[in-house]
């Protein structure tokens, strides 16, 4: 569109419009006021399914509560799941030293537990066998979200035994799983009890939540990356020997064709 023609469009849209009449004016309210009725509406509908919506998670956070007690005591005959489900975890794995992972090989059991209403938070509960690292028997992490919706945390004091304390030992070197970080001297996973800087924007929490609490078994399960490297040059090491064999036949094979042309010439 030139430029004249798009002044005329803005001086017609002008004029249409100061020649609005009072009575158009007046209709574009009344409809203004029904669309802010029907929205009051729509927001009361939505809140309505907000509660129903809370109910029913509520009920089956409950039936749910037997399942997550048996799966924990199947859990319990496997040794170090909780450890191998934490190192498989990308995320997780990210924020483990070597020791953090020694450590982690006592924890015994993991429990979350949402509050009853749900939406006001939960706890994170580790249970640890006898360590040479802490007095604690469970370590636990709390997220409450209270009435004006401000998120907090609370958490246990971890009572490190002598020279054992993991978050004062800022140059622990990482994990296999944690190489790839750029941050050459992690933090230790345990400076998560201190953080309560941000509850409203746990990472750790939230992944602990609602990613591996719901199914550790397919973190668990993850096969290992240096074992899966191995078997690859397992197979490129038979896949180049069957490549030597071949090449051997065919030399071989030409040989012998080689002794045949020259038995055909002796015999001219």
């Amino acid at each position: 569109m030139s430029g004249s023609a798009a002044k005329v469009s803005k001086k017609e849209l002008n004029s249409n419009h100061d020649g609005v009449d009072d009575t158009s004016e007046k209709d574009q309210q009344e409809a203004i006021e029904h669309i802010d009725e029907v929205q009051n509406e729509i927001d009361r509908l939505n809140e309505q399914a907000s509660e129903e919506i809370l109910k029913v998670e509520q009920k089956y956070n409950k039936l749910r509560q037997p399942f997550f007690q048996k799966r924990s005591e199947l859990i319990a005959r496997i040794p170090n799941f909780w450890v191998t489900t934490f190192v498989n975890h990308p995320q997780v794995s990210a924020l483990l030293g070597e020791e953090d992972e020694e450590a982690l090989h006592y924890l015994s059991r993991v429990e979350v537990t949402e509050f009853e209403d749900i939406k006001s938070g939960y706890r994170i509960d580790f249970y640890f066998d006898e360590n040479p690292y802490f007095e604690n028997k469970v370590l636990s992490k709390e997220f409450h979200l209270n009435e004006s919706g401000d998120p907090s945390s609370k958490s246990t004091e971890i009572k490190w035994k002598s020279g054992k304390d993991l978050t004062k030992r800022s140059g622990q070197s990482q994990n296999k799983a944690g190489r790839k970080r750029q941050h050459e001297e992690p933090e230790s996973f345990f400076t998560w009890f201190t953080d309560h800087a941000d509850a409203g924007a746990d990472e750790l929490g939230e992944v602990i939540k609602d990613d591996i609490w719901p199914n550790p078994l397919q973190y668990y399960l993850v096969p290992d990356m240096d074992d899966e490297g191995e078997g690859e040059d397992e197979d490129e090491e038979e896949d180049e020997e069957g490549l030597e064999d071949i090449d051997e036949e065919a030399d071989d094979g030409e040989e012998d064709e080689d002794d045949g042309e020259d038995d055909d010439g002796d015999d001219d």
